[in-house]
């Protein structure tokens, strides 16, 4: 990095936004969808899917380059290890601020989805851990750990909006848990009992299986690229700036 960062306080407005209009554009799409198609599970898929690529590839590149535009609390885990290895990344003190930022983010974005919708904020009553569901969980994160952090260690960051909303949109189908691979958004996502709310019950597994995914894409990130770590500060889009100011 050959400019500063912006100072924390900014990167965690930053993620605190992004992922708060993640979780609104996941759980919003998914209330419009059952709204709209109410006897098709599938249309369902396809619309939510669908909100979820455009919006999550339009808030990397708004909010890329203030945080790195992580919205989740496994790609910042996974920063913070890399970067222990090359003395770049976030330092330990980043990384609480991020995962709080993000997670009452994600809250907030269900809270804020439920009231555009006029759909009370309660908690979800839908069941979603079964071994299936947690495999599909594990590839899902797996694969988009090991995404984001090639991108960065190739220096093709800047693909990172289109590749990571892509692999997002591909992954609610091929993953049976629909692919949420990401903490925060899994925990906002319980206060809302609507298509895309997960009951509170099955938030432990899925955290543990997100986490366990994101170990393994790690694990297959330094196999496929050992010099990974120097690129940490470039997750998921390189964010130094020199004009962002203190």
């Amino acid at each position: 990095m050959t400019s500063p960062q912006p100072p924390l306080w900014r990167r965690a407005v930053a993620e605190l936004l992004g992922t708060c209009l993640l979780v609104t554009i996941v759980v919003g799409s998914g209330i419009a969808a059952q709204q709209l198609s109410p006897n098709d599970t599938g249309l369902q898929l396809l619309q939510n899917s669908t909100a979820t690529v455009l919006g999550l590839t339009v808030l990397i590149l708004v909010l890329g380059p203030v945080s790195g535009a992580h919205f989740n609390p496994v790609v910042s885990l996974i920063d913070w290890i890399l970067g222990r290895r090359s003395g770049s990344g976030l330092t330990l003190p980043d990384l609480g601020v991020y995962v709080v930022a993000q997670t009452v983010g994600a809250i907030g974005g269900s809270v804020l989805a439920n009231a555009m919708f006029e759909v009370g904020t309660s908690l979800s009553t839908k069941d979603r851990a079964t071994p299936g569901h947690l495999l599909g969980e594990v590839v899902a994160t797996a694969g988009l750990i090991l995404l984001i952090f090639a991108l960065a260690a190739t220096s093709r960051g800047v693909l990172a909006a289109p590749a990571v909303g892509a692999y997002i949109g591909a992954a609610y189908w091929f993953a049976s848990s629909t692919s949420f691979a990401n903490p925060a958004v899994t925990v906002g996502r319980i206060f809302s009992d609507t298509f895309a709310g997960i009951a509170p019950a099955s938030v432990p597994a899925f955290v543990a299986a997100q986490v366990v995914g994101a170990v393994v894409g790690l694990g297959l990130l330094l196999l496929l690229f050992p010099l990974a770590a120097r690129a940490a500060d470039d997750v998921v889009l390189p964010h130094g700036s020199g004009t962002a100011g203190p």
